[in-house]
């Protein structure tokens, strides 16, 4: 009997320390995971940047410190940035199939749409601090330049396929100069002017080499990593359903030679309003349109169709690999 209760006694007092010793050890644990534990709710991955890629058919490689780091930083914002970049994806499928087809004809490489995503957000009524405007946000000057119409009636840098082509004949003659679309490109942030001088100054032959202003600096790597998001947003994160995307809108043309004297009349008279008038031909500045030479001028009028949403109806998607179903 007292064999049997030391015994017992024995194996109490061994199961006693046990707890004690494993409720020691999980508070150690206990204590260690609670200085482990993340203080958000989410984690947030830098993202992989590739060895190189192709932009308007030149290839940059992504081995030098910073060629690398640049594009590090464009392409890690784009990626987390997350309501900007959703919206591009938005607007670009009723812009893209504007400017696509005026890039073509006027001999350009196709990656140059992403230029007007950088410069505006394709935002075609935007208005720098600077006032540069429109989509790809001419100067009034350059504007002029290159052959657009710009008064206190008419600002032709808002028209969407008049400001493609003007931009694409910059981009042209500065191909032509620098040899290179990102010398093209880094001009047409920088100037023809700055890009040349800094060119002959720093006794570089290429522009990418250059030490400019961080906005010029940043720009040509915006668009590369703009590029890569618009080709494979689900591997950046973006998930988007045709029913996401902004409709294309489709138009009635009206062409005219003579003024219009009050557009709000015009804008009733065509069966739209004066803001729907507005937003869909930016390019007329004012509440009339003189027109005393008796150019020709071309104003879009949206079908009634286009102007509403309706369920279960999905929108065209201009890129198949920008959605999934």
């Amino acid at each position: 009997m007292k064999r049997s209760t030391l015994f017992i006694s024995i194996s109490l007092l061994v199961t006693g320390l046990g707890v004690i010793a494993l409720l020691l050890t999980s508070g150690n644990d206990l204590v260690r995971t609670e200085s482990e534990k993340p203080l958000v709710l989410s984690m947030t991955a830098s993202v992989d940047i590739p060895e190189s890629m192709t932009f308007a058919g030149e290839k940059i490689t992504f081995d030098r410190y910073d060629k690398r780091e640049r594009m590090d930083r464009e392409l890690n914002s784009f990626t987390y940035f997350h309501s900007t970049t959703m919206l591009l994806f938005k607007r670009a499928n009723r812009i893209f199939p504007l400017i696509e087809p005026i890039l073509k004809k006027e001999g350009l490489p196709d990656d140059l749409k992403y230029l007007a995503v950088i410069e505006s957000s394709l935002d075609y009524r935007a208005v720098s601090p600077a006032r540069a405007a429109g989509l790809w946000q001419f100067m009034e000057s350059t504007g002029k330049q290159y052959g657009l119409e710009v008064t206190a009636e008419v600002d032709e840098r808002y028209h969407i396929e008049k400001s493609t082509a003007a931009a694409s004949r910059y981009l042209r003659d500065a191909y032509r100069k620098y040899g290179s679309w990102s010398g093209a490109a880094l001009s047409y942030n920088g100037g023809q002017g700055r890009i040349t001088t800094e060119l002959s100054k720093q006794q570089a032959a290429d522009a990418l080499d250059l030490w400019l202003v961080e906005e010029t600096t940043r720009y040509y790597y915006r668009m590369l990593a703009i590029k890569m998001i618009f080709e494979n947003p689900q591997q950046y994160g973006f998930v988007i359903k045709p029913g996401h995307l902004y409709k294309p809108m489709e138009f009635r043309e009206v062409h005219l030679t003579s003024s219009i004297p009050d557009l709000v009349v015009f804008a009733k008279n065509n069966n739209v309003t004066y803001a729907q008038l507005k937003d869909f031909n930016s390019w007329l500045r004012s509440t009339k349109l003189s027109n005393a030479s008796g150019k020709s001028y071309t104003i879009l009028i949206p079908t009634a169709e286009s102007l509403y949403y309706r369920k279960g109806e999905q929108p065209k998607v201009h890129d198949s690999a920008w959605t999934v179903n």
